[in-house]
């Protein structure tokens, strides 16, 4: 795939969306979150480009919302599809699929939403996705107490790139091996001419580092488990939740991820644990050990009565003898308690094992003096010890865990990504069952023809319009089809409107390859729609001008266009109104179009077309209570009464009634039947 011939693709995103691992995959999937992490590229602009890439798969030439009612009827059935989302991922993946005139791409979401609608799910399943979110990148890495070392320049530089966590170094025999080792906890050598030497620390003669960078910087695949590791437990709990085939084995990973900590450290281990404490509270254990044995001493003193004769005395002046002497002589007995008192402390407050115990003794001499004191030298070398011992089953561990990690990598990537788009398939299902959609049939080709026995533009039985602000049971469901061109006309109120806006919202779910909110609808594809609102007010010149020419457009190449106009007599006096439809509505029946003018002029605009156009009317049935009651499904070929006529014919039924108050019949001279009645006439 040629990045930069994506729409909306320069040069500079081309190159940051060629560092992903997979990006023609990423790109024809719609996977939003891989996009994303681009460097550069938000999640919104990221579905802007997946979206350019599956039109250029599909050869898609874009423009199906050609105007902006058309755009804002899909804003408006994508928000309620967003708004049935648990992740940001959802929603925006979600952004990828938009109408389309192209088979192809129709029938390639179809396939997806099929299966999506078939999606059980219940709160645990929406709680689990709650804490699932697009994998991170784990950042820079970097290990200090560790580095490689070459005698060879290029191997420096394969190196650096293979393996940047760590320091790399140039050695020039044995002996730089030995000062660098001196300088880190361990030192791998790549070079094989280091086999068989021998030199003081912990290095490694590993030749094959760079193919398996996971052994000497068990770090890297660490980092990236542990930076998601609650983003990985919430997938697998989704998976648990909704019963998904797993990518990976979800106990293995789970064991792994318990095994470490957020920081990258492996987590879980006693002797670890054990070693960490123990370089930590080192100091302190040694410090409290000094003031077990000066405590033990000072109350040795207290209780103990030293008698001193005066030629003893005279005799430890003459030998510049001071109190270590005296401890020595009158209290060597307690000395020796108090020591071994600090050395059971020390060795016990840090759990310190056999061979790390026996170094620790020795920080307190067998020399009296008081106070008691550490040896700073001896607590050093313990320090050591006890870090280097840290540090290899650190190592030795981390080795381990992303051993068993490493290989599970990709599989919990695609873990993820498998229940971000759960989330995806869940909106379509959730809408989908609570606006009661069916997926719809697309007629062939030679079935929408305007010239065929059996054309049909759309046809829809049930539709209830997600557009409407009411509950789907206070909806009332309408049918409705159209061939070529028709005139919608009804009375005020009467759904008119909201008809145009169900048509517009099956037609564009439908090019979406969605279910739509109806029982069953059949319709032909369209290459575009033209949905015109309502205009407020006549237009001025210029405004009426420009009208006229986007309508010039599309009836010159309007075929296979869907065109939804509502009461375009709005845009100047109603006369000349009636010329311009009639006048627009033939050029598109010539063109093939399919399409519905809602107008209040439908019957004059029959008067002034030169074809038989289709009258269709939302009839009203009466007033009731000063409320319509309305049939919302139009009749075909009948042109609706008005919202006047009602009334009129209503108050010449009333008018014509017996009078209540002596239980006669009007008088014949009574002006008001005669009234209404003359009114009523006008409307035939």
């Amino acid at each position: 795939m040629d990045l930069e011939s994506i729409p909306g693709v320069g040069e500079k995103t081309a190159r940051a969306l060629d560092a992903l691992e997979e990006p023609e995959r990423a790109l024809r999937s719609g996977d939003v979150a891989t996009i994303a992490t681009a460097p550069g590229i938000t999640q919104g602009r990221a579905a802007r480009i997946a979206r350019g890439a599956i039109r250029q798969e599909h050869d898609d030439p874009g423009g199906f919302l050609a105007t902006d009612r058309a755009r804002e009827v899909y804003r408006n059935v994508l928000a309620l599809l967003q708004a049935r989302t648990v992740t940001d991922y959802a929603a925006q993946r979600l952004e990828t699929i938009y109408p389309s005139p192209r088979r192809s791409r129709i029938e390639e979401v179809q396939a997806f939403a099929s299966d999506a609608v078939e999606r059980d799910f219940d709160d645990d399943v929406l709680e689990a996705l709650d804490g699932v979110e697009p994998l991170r990148q784990p950042g820079d890495v970097r290990v200090r107490e560790r580095c490689l070392a070459t005698t060879d320049a290029e191997r420096y530089s394969e190196a650096r790139e293979a393996i940047p966590e760590l320091s790399v170094e140039v050695v020039e025999d044995a002996q730089g091996l030995a000062e660098l080792a001196r300088g880190y906890s361990t030192v791998f050598a790549l070079d094989e001419s280091f086999a068989g030497v021998t030199v003081e620390g912990d290095v490694q003669v590993r030749p094959d580092a760079l193919e398996n960078p996971a052994e000497v910087v068990p770090e890297r695949p660490l980092a990236f488990f542990a930076r998601n590791r609650d983003r990985l437990q919430a997938a697998v709990e989704v998976h648990q939740a909704a019963g998904l085939e797993p990518a990976c084995d979800l106990e293995a990973l789970e064991d792994g991820l318990s095994r470490l900590d957020e920081d990258g450290t492996v987590a879980g281990d006693d002797e670890l644990d054990r070693l960490t404490t123990a370089v930590d509270d080192l100091d302190a254990a040694a410090s409290a050990a000094e003031s077990v044995a000066n405590d033990h001493l000072r109350q040795a003193i207290r209780e103990q009565d030293v008698t001193i004769e005066g030629a003893d005395l005279l005799s430890l002046v003459e030998r510049g003898a001071g109190v270590d002497s005296l401890l020595s002589r009158e209290l060597a007995d307690e000395y020796a308690a108090a020591v071994e008192a600090a050395r059971d402390h020390l060795v016990d407050a840090i759990d310190l094992d056999q061979g790390e115990a026996e170094i620790a003794r020795r920080a307190f001499s067998d020399e009296p003096t008081f106070p008691v004191e550490r040896d700073e030298a001896v607590v050093s070398r313990l320090r050591e010890e006890l870090t280097a011992a840290k540090e290899r089953r650190a190592g030795r561990l981390k080795r381990d865990l992303a051993a068993d990690l490493a290989d599970q990598r990709e599989d919990a990537r695609q873990l993820v990504r498998d229940a971000l788009e759960l989330d995806v398939e869940l909106a379509i299902a959730r809408f989908s069952r609570e606006f009661e959609c069916t997926m719809p049939e697309f007629v062939a080709e030679d079935a929408s023809r305007s010239d065929s026995d059996d054309a049909v533009g759309f046809a829809i039985e049930g539709g209830r319009s997600p557009l409407l602000d009411e509950p789907l049971e206070a909806i009332d469901p309408v049918d409705y089809e159209v061939s070529g061109v028709a005139l919608l006309s009804g009375v005020n109120s009467g759904g008119k409107t909201s008809t145009l806006d169900l048509v517009a919202s099956v037609v564009v779910l439908a090019h979406m390859g969605l279910p739509v909110p109806a029982e069953r609808v059949r319709l032909r594809r369209f290459d575009d729609l033209h949905y015109h609102a309502k205009t407020q007010g006549t237009l001025d010149a210029g405004a009426f001008e420009s009208t006229v020419r986007e309508f010039a457009d599309l009836a010159t190449g309007g075929e296979g266009s869907l065109v939804l106009v509502d009461e375009l007599e709005s845009i100047t006096e109603p006369g000349a109104s009636a010329k311009i439809i009639a006048g627009i509505l033939e050029a598109l029946s010539d063109n093939g179009a399919t399409a519905v003018f809602v107008s209040h002029l439908a019957g004059e605009i029959r008067e002034m077309a030169d074809f038989a156009v289709t009258i269709d009317g939302i009839e009203a049935v009466g007033l009731v209570d000063g409320e319509l009651e309305v049939n919302r499904s139009p009749v075909k070929d009948h042109l609706a009464r008005s919202t006047p006529e009602l009334i009129v014919e209503k108050l010449a039924n009333e008018a014509g009634e017996p009078v209540a108050a002596n239980g006669g019949e009007p008088s014949a001279g009574d002006p008001e039947p005669v009234f209404y009645d003359r009114l009523l006439e006008k409307f035939d």
